[in-house]
Order: C-alpha cells, then sequence, then structure tokens
C-alpha cells in the first residue's frame, strides 16, 4: 500500500483549503498500540482511518490534546502486498478528542492525531 504525500500548502486553485486535513485517507480498522510519551503507559485500539499526514483512533486511553504520543500499528499483507504484517512505528501528536457516542466511560473515545515521523520495521 502506498499512502498518498500530500503537500502542505493549503491551496487549492489560488483560495486556501478550509479543512486542515492533507492526503488521501483511508477507511482501514487496524490494530493500534499506542503509548503515552509522558507517563510510559499502553493502551489498544483500532484505527478509523489512516493517511500519511495522521490517524484517527477509537481507543479506551484518556489522552490530551497537545499531548505527545508513540504508536504501533500493523499493516496487514493485503494492504501492503508484503508476505507479513508490517510495522509502522509512528511519533505524532494529539490535534482533537471525541467523547464516546454513547456518553459512557466505558465505551471507546475518539482521538485524532498528527503523525510527525514515522518507520516502517520489517521482520525477517
Amino acid at each position: 500500500m502506498e499512502l498518498a504525500f500530500a503537500g502542505r500548502n493549503g491551496q487549492e486553485r489560488g483560495g486556501l483549503v478550509s479543512e486542515a486535513r492533507t492526503g488521501k485517507r483511508f477507511p482501514l480498522e487496524l490494530p493500534i498500540k499506542i503509548h503515552k510519551a509522558e507517563e510510559g503507559g499502553q493502551h489498544s485500539g483500532v484505527t478509523g482511518n489512516l493517511s500519511a499526514a495522521g490517524v484517527y483512533i477509537r481507543a479506551d486511553a484518556s489522552l490530551e490534546v497537545g499531548s505527545n504520543v508513540e504508536f504501533e500499528i500493523a499493516l496487514p499483507p493485503e494492504v501492503t502486498g508484503a508476505k507479513e504484517n508490517v510495522l509502522v512505528q509512528c511519533r505524532g501528536r494529539v490535534v482533537r478528542t471525541d467523547e464516546p457516542e454513547s456518553g459512557k466511560g466505558t465505551d471507546p473515545r475518539g482521538v485524532a492525531c498528527v503523525i510527525d515521523s514515522y518507520d516502517f520495521i520489517r521482520h525477517g
């Protein structure tokens, strides 16, 4: 799979784009491991969508806007064309949090993160 790398200049036909998103978003529900950089805890969740610039996560973690996070996403062979999972290790920041849809604390909350850097980890 190739993630789209779009320009970040915010220009479209001479006008400003009203939305902050850049790049093509892929509606992929993949398992994700989240590491809070400040406290060292680990949480798990699932991606809601993914692009080269960011990821939307549904998780039980309480992440604050502006906090630094590290996370790992395993891209399956049907997504990458590889023979086995490709692990992507990302570093980024939380830019938005959404409360659980039901309003219950036990349901996962939505977390939008911008990806500052990432590395592909290949096994074998």
